[in-house]
């Protein structure tokens, strides 16, 4: 009885002492009213996707910041750039770790990785190779050489497809094929040394396995972190697929990892039996790192994780810049005259003009701004019990900042939803992709911000810098404008961009 008695006191003491401290702790931030255990896992299902149910709750509710319990999660969204800060400036060191989860442990190999990796001492390890070993400035200035090739070949390819008979006069492009192609080919070029994987295609363009890799690159992205119900209830991660995320997942994992893998084994190889003996390529590179050295799944998989977070930001950001200027002609014969005043017609464009042509890269800037490649950052969960904005954020939360949110916000930027690539010129300064007051979210910022920032705003701009010097870009016959609707799915353009292309240089410049 006296033991049976203290263990009532104690339990009243217990529920008096968390009862008053939730009493004096702040509100959560609004959101819907879970249910017990489950939380809003069945709303959530049943509005499809996910990331515009949840955009569409934070106009109902008038909110920046949104708070949705799933299962015993706190997802909390953010649209706001001063919020955004107090997350990843102000409390950065609270929030750099990334949830545990089904997509991002697979597609790290097992957390072999940097971006996907929940804090730790590999973690660590890994940001600091790659910020001195692979993505350095230094690296970058090594690996030009293989960029410059693929801007060539960007540029042999489309001259291909303006080839009528025996004369070049213009032609029709699938203008997202030409940058994803060009995407893929840089990454990798710079990896592996190599624009293909088999045989490719005489024209420049891709190759059947070329295709079928980027399809699996993009299968792999769509599914990444895509709210899959076992990441809130990981006993049936073990048990059952119940949304088929993880099947789904592993098949692309699969198909995109047999290309490359292959390759990586040859070339550990070579290097084992001393048929290779100079560094080429970061493939190379990754192989001769000695402090610590790496295993071979560790290569692999951090090469993996470097090709999926390179190809889709260009690729998708050139698409839709291109598709808005056909659509601004103002715009676009204001870009064109930037890069004939800088470079003039008698040769093509290179990264050394990049500093000089900030309307070209206001115009990349702003296609990052209204049309992000995906609606949130990668997610990032919160080490201990906080308060941000004046709410409590408690242990574990996972916390996603919408790219459309903060691109898109009217109290920010005036005319939110217009492509207005002047809005970003300021006076006579660089205009640069990033942007660490979060108005908008290109490569993130904090401890978890982009480590290929200067290899991805090359990328970007040089794409868009050669598509624009090379040719000039109209509507197909019978079109009045592009269509510029996105997908329901995800932020893709719904039909690919379909333009008549015409040499604009002396053909004397183009590859052939």
């Amino acid at each position: 009885m006296i033991i049976f008695f203290l263990f009532l006191m104690s339990m009243c003491i217990f529920w008096v002492i968390r009862d008053r401290g939730s009493k004096l702790r702040p509100p959560l931030p609004p959101g819907p009213k879970p249910l017990p255990y489950i939380g809003s896992i069945i709303t959530m299902l049943r509005n499809k996707p996910t990331f515009r149910w949840i955009h569409r709750m934070m106009d109902e509710m008038n909110t920046k910041i949104i708070c949705i319990r799933l299962g015993n999660v706190h997802v909390v969204a953010v649209t706001d750039p001063k919020i955004a800060r107090e997350f990843l400036t102000d409390k950065d060191g609270i929030f750099s770790s990334r949830p545990n989860c089904m997509s991002g442990f697979l597609t790290s190999g097992g957390y072999l990785t940097t971006v996907l990796v929940p804090v730790s001492d590999h973690w660590k390890m890994m940001r600091k190779i790659l910020h001195t070993e692979i993505l350095s400035p230094h690296r970058h200035k090594w690996l030009q050489d293989k960029r410059d090739r693929e801007a060539d070949n960007l540029l042999r390819y489309i001259y291909n497809r303006c080839y009528t008979n025996i004369e070049v006069t213009g032609g029709i492009v699938n203008v997202r094929t030409v940058v994803q192609q060009y995407s893929t080919n840089v990454i990798r070029n710079i990896m592996f040394g190599s624009r293909y994987f088999g045989k490719g295609n005489t024209d420049g363009g891709p190759g059947v396995e070329e295709i079928e890799h980027v399809d699996s690159l993009l299968t792999v992205l769509g599914y990444l972190y895509a709210f899959s119900v076992s990441d809130y209830f990981p006993r049936l991660r073990w048990k059952t697929d119940f949304d088929g995320h993880e099947t789904i997942i592993r098949k692309a994992i699969r198909t995109s990892r047999k290309y490359q893998d292959r390759l990586i084994d040859e070339r550990i190889r070579e290097w084992k039996d001393g048929v290779r003996t100079k560094e080429d390529d970061l493939l190379d590179v990754f192989i001769n790192i000695k402090n610590p050295p790496l295993t071979a799944d560790q290569i692999k998989a951090q090469i993996f994780e470097l090709i999926l977070a390179a190809f889709d930001n260009p690729a998708n950001g050139i698409e839709w810049a291109i598709a808005e200027m056909i659509n601004r002609p103002m715009i676009f014969n204001k870009a064109v005259q930037e890069l004939d005043s800088v470079v003039g017609k008698d040769r093509l464009v290179q990264e050394s003009d990049i500093p000089n042509l900030n309307y070209i890269k206001s115009c990349v800037k702003e296609a990052f701004r209204l049309h992000p490649v995906a609606p949130f950052n990668l997610p990032h969960v919160s080490s201990g019990d906080t308060v941000v904005a004046g709410y409590f954020i408690p242990k574990g939360s996972h916390v996603i900042l919408s790219r459309l949110g903060l691109g898109r916000n009217s109290e920010v930027w005036e005319d939110p939803l217009t492509f207005n690539p002047d809005r970003h010129m300021n006076d006579d300064k660089e205009v640069i992709l990033t942007d660490h007051s979060l108005k908008m979210l290109s490569f993130s910022t904090g401890r978890r911000g982009c480590c290929g920032v200067l290899l991805g705003s090359t990328m970007a701009i040089m794409l868009l810098a050669r598509i624009l010097h090379g040719f000039t870009w109209e509507l197909p016959p019978g079109e009045l404008y592009v269509d510029l609707n996105e997908n329901l799915q995800d932020l893709m353009k719904a039909k690919p961009l379909l333009a008549l292309a015409k040499p604009r240089l002396s053909h004397h410049l183009y590859p052939i």
